[in-house]
C-alpha cells in the first residue's frame, strides 16, 4: 500500500513539474553560426495569435501637398506648420485615431479655441510629434526604414500600455547605499533576483552595460563589476520579454563580449538603448511640469518609454509593418533636438 501511495505521490509531483513546462510543438530559427545554438524557439500557435494582435490600422488616403500651409491658416502651429492644410488635417485625424479614438479632437484641444495651449495634452502631443520625427530622422540605425508613428506605442490608448516611472520599491529596499536593490519580485525582470528597477538606472540614466564576462577570475574592482553585471542582466531580461526572444537573438552566449560573433541585432539594440535614453531625457522628462499628478509615477516623475513600449512582445514593432511610408510627414524633424523651443514657457 505504501508503495502505491508513494508512486501516486511521485506521479502527482511529476505532473505538477510538467504542468510548469510549455508543452506542444516548437519551431526553431537559426540566428547565428552553426553549432553555437543561436536559435530562436517559437511556439507556432502563440506566434500566430501574437501576429494577429499586432496588425497596424489601415492608412488613411493620402492628401495633396499643394495649397496653403497650415502654419499660415491656423494659429499657434509650432510643429507641422509647413504641411498643406489637407496634409495637416489628415495627420491630425490619424493621430486622433491612434491616441484618442473615444475622446476625439477635444482630448488635446479646447473646442472653443483650437489655438489655446491650456490643456496639457496638447503641449505633450506637440512634443511627442517632434520626438517621433526625431526618432525617424536620427535613429535609422535602430528603426530603419520601418520607422515609428504614434500608433507604434499608443495602439489606441491615451497613454501607451507599457511605460515606466521610477520604482521606489518596498520599504526594506530603500536607502541601500552602495548596494544594488533586488530580492523584490518585479515583473520588469521576470520575477528574478535582480535589480527590480533597471529602467531608472539604465534607460533614464546612462550606466554602462557590461560586467557580464570578466577578463580574469578575480579582476580588480570585482564588486563594481558584479553590480554592473546585475544591472545588465536585469535590462537584458526586459529586452527578452519586450521582444519575445531569447538571449541568442542578439548574442553568441559563449562569447557575450565579442561583437564579431554576435548577430546584427546586437548592433541594432546598442543604438536602441541610446535612442530610448534620448527620448526619455530630451522629450519626456521635460514635460513633467505640465503633467497632473495622476499622469506621474509614485515619485513624481513622468511616465517614460522602454523597449516594450514600442515592441510589445514582437521582435520588430508591429512585426515590421512599415506605417511610416504612409505618413512621410513624421519622417523628419529638420532641426537639432537641442534647438527645440517647445519646453520654453
Amino acid at each position: 500500500m505504501k508503495t502505491v501511495v508513494r508512486s501516486a505521490v511521485v506521479g502527482l509531483a511529476a505532473l505538477l513539474v510538467l504542468g510548469g513546462c510549455e508543452l506542444g510543438s516548437k519551431e526553431t530559427v537559426q540566428r547565428g553560426y552553426r553549432g553555437t545554438a543561436m536559435e530562436l524557439v517559437i511556439v507556432p500557435e502563440d506566434r500566430v495569435a501574437h501576429v494577429n494582435a499586432n496588425q497596424p490600422p489601415e492608412p488613411s488616403p493620402p492628401m495633396p501637398a499643394a495649397g496653403p500651409k497650415a502654419g499660415d491658416i491656423y494659429q499657434n502651429v509650432e510643429i507641422l506648420g509647413d504641411l498643406s492644410v489637407t496634409e495637416f488635417t489628415r495627420l491630425m485625424a490619424s493621430i486622433t485615431e491612434w491616441v484618442a479614438p473615444e475622446e476625439g479632437c477635444n482630448y488635446c484641444h479646447n473646442p472653443q479655441n483650437l489655438a489655446d495651449d491650456s490643456k496639457y495634452q496638447k503641449k505633450v502631443a506637440r512634443a511627442m510629434i517632434a520626438m517621433t520625427q526625431r526618432t525617424n530622422e536620427a535613429w535609422k540605425d535602430h528603426v530603419g526604414s520601418t520607422g515609428v508613428t504614434c500608433y507604434t506605442c499608443h495602439r489606441g490608448n491615451n497613454i501607451p500600455t507599457n511605460v515606466w516611472a521610477e520604482d521606489p520599491g518596498p520599504e526594506r529596499a530603500r536607502g541601500m547605499v552602495g548596494q544594488t536593490p533586488q530580492n523584490y519580485a518585479s515583473a520588469a525582470v521576470g520575477m528574478s533576483s535582480l535589480p527590480y528597477d533597471p529602467f531608472t538606472t539604465m534607460l533614464g540614466g546612462e550606466r554602462d552595460i557590461g560586467g557580464v564576462q570578466a577578463d580574469s577570475a578575480l579582476p580588480q574592482g570585482h564588486p563594481t563589476d558584479l553590480r554592473d553585471a546585475e544591472w545588465t542582466y536585469a535590462l537584458m531580461m526586459h529586452f527578452s520579454q519586450s521582444l519575445g526572444v531569447n538571449c541568442t537573438y542578439c548574442h553568441n552566449s559563449r562569447a557575450f563580449n565579442q561583437w564579431d560573433q554576435a548577430s546584427p541585432a546586437k548592433v541594432t539594440a546598442w543604438h536602441g538603448i541610446r535612442m530610448v535614453r534620448e527620448i526619455n531625457s530630451k522629450f519626456i522628462e521635460p514635460t513633467t511640469p505640465w503633467l497632473p499628478e495622476h499622469r506621474k509615477g509614485p515619485l513624481g516623475d513622468a511616465l517614460k518609454t522602454n523597449c516594450k513600449t514600442c515592441h510589445q512582445g514582437a521582435y520588430k514593432p508591429l512585426y515590421g509593418a512599415e506605417m511610416l511610408q504612409y505618413y512621410p510627414n513624421l519622417a523628419e524633424l529638420g532641426k537639432d533636438v537641442d534647438d527645440l523651443e517647445l519646453f520654453e514657457d
